[in-house]
């Protein structure tokens, strides 16, 4: 039950940690092309816009055996509707261990949400980290930071981030390096998804 409390507060921060509030006078809105990137975040340069099948089933994205590669034996997989997106989490074998990744449909900043939430100091962990597949990718947390634990958004489109985040225990073989799951998951994920 705690990992499941675990799992549902970091999907949660996905999901509420990539919002933008904005203040102050309405103006029309640009297409999003036209004002992302922003706040400092990075272009996608080669943005992957054949995504409706892995909104609509999460879990598609990455085969079993390529996800067992990854993290583990799976014992089973669940689809977690959200209120920013769908997500699939992959339950491994290996003591009461998680892995959720999902595209943030909800978030129509994409990556440059995370790097506003970080200018106004709404974050306690943001750290860009080295592109995956040729996609920026940044970890960040809004406190829940702890072993085991990795939060991991890669940036897809300028509008669009893939976020996955792996729970593990102390007897999963990735305890020590959950970030380093994430990046395996997320370029697995982006490599099938460019063959859509």
């Amino acid at each position: 039950m705690k990992r499941f409390l675990l799992l549902a507060a970091a999907i949660s921060l996905v999901a509420g940690g990539c919002g933008t509030q904005v203040t102050g006078t309405a103006t029309t809105s640009a297409p999003p092309s036209a004002r992302l990137p922003s706040d400092g975040a990075p272009a996608v340069p080669d943005p992957i816009t054949a995504t409706a099948a892995v909104e609509a089933d999460p879990c598609s994205a990455i085969p079993t055996t390529e996800i067992e590669a990854i993290g583990g034996k799976v014992k089973g997989s669940r689809l977690d509707e959200l209120s920013m997106g769908k997500a699939c989490a992959w339950m491994f074998q290996e003591g009461a261990s998680t892995m959720s990744g999902g595209l943030v449909t909800g978030n129509k900043d994409g990556l440059s949400s995370l790097y506003a939430q970080n200018a106004r100091g709404g974050l306690t962990t943001f750290k860009p980290v080295a592109p995956i597949n040729g996609y920026p990718a940044v970890l960040y947390a809004n406190g829940g930071e702890g072993e085991g634990i990795c939060t991991l958004a890669v940036g897809i489109r300028d509008d669009l981030v893939y976020t996955f985040i792996p729970l593990l225990s102390m007897r999963h073989p990735a305890y020590s390096d959950p970030c380093g799951m994430a990046t395996k998951a997320a370029a697995a994920a982006i490599k099938n998804l460019k063959k859509q």
